[in-house]
């Protein structure tokens, strides 16, 4: 069993949960992302970070009909117990997927979903190892990460983000952690500029206000509506669709 030093959270929590409320208020964002996810959620995915657990109401709303969150940080744990307490198709779990064992009363779940996890962990490609174990064979896995090393900001190192990705690199992740790449491809081209001179050259902190609505109403529908018809061939952000081989069979 890790220590407490080997479970801590990366990074600034307060800021992180803060981070989490400001993009779920941006409607448009939160619900192109939940709908790249959706279709290969299955019947019972389980979400690690699940932060505020809004991504995870987002998808039972949309008739995913049951799902296992999880988060290591306690206050948002907390949270997410809180929240689910009397909704039977939710499973709240703390859950390390790089050194917990596999719970005896946990199914093996349909698909595994971290969006804006991997870049905090140290062993990306072990967490994803471990996080297999906890998948039914041939399950999806749904990963969001952010992109391209040049945008690392101050905010990316407070709020505890070890790297940003390319699909270069996000596509040797997946493979190394012995799981099959179906799609990996940039998410939100002018994401990219406005994220580039926003938080690295201005040293912004995202925030709720006049610039988040109208980023949100006017530029993230046709971003989506743009990316719909073509590959984006820079972004944002990097969204990844893997396969695991093998995973746990139900015993």
């Amino acid at each position: 069993m890790p220590d407490g030093g080997e479970r801590r959270v990366l990074g600034d929590a307060a800021l992180q949960s803060t981070t989490l409320e400001e993009v779920a208020s941006a409607v448009r964002y939160h619900r192109w992302l939940t709908d790249l996810a959706r279709p290969h959620l299955g019947d019972h995915p389980l979400e690690i970070g699940s932060g505020l657990g809004d991504y995870a109401q987002t998808w039972l709303d949309d008739g995913v009909p049951s799902i296992t969150v999880s988060d290591l940080e306690p206050v948002r744990l907390a949270g997410l117990r809180a929240r689910f307490a009397d909704d039977p198709r939710v499973d709240v779990r703390e859950l390390d997927v790089v050194h917990d064992p596999v719970p005896h009363d946990l199914p093996p779940h349909s698909a595994l979903v971290a969006f804006n996890v991997l870049e905090h962990i140290p062993d990306d490609v072990g967490a994803l190892r471990g996080g297999r174990r906890f998948l039914r064979p041939g399950a999806a896995v749904v990963l969001f990460v952010p992109a391209f090393p040049f945008a690392m900001s101050d905010f990316d190192r407070t709020v505890g983000h070890v790297r940003r990705y390319t699909r270069s690199s996000l596509t040797r992740t997946v493979v190394a952690a012995g799981l099959d790449p179906i799609d990996i491809r940039y998410v939100n081209m002018p994401g990219l500029a406005a994220w580039t001179i926003g938080m690295t050259l201005l040293r912004m902190t995202p925030g709720e206000g006049p610039l988040l609505t109208v980023w949100d109403n006017a530029v993230v529908p046709v971003a989506r509506a743009v990316e719909q018809r073509i590959r984006a061939p820079f972004g944002q952000s990097l969204l990844a669709i893997a396969r695991a081989p093998g995973g746990r069979t139900t015993t």
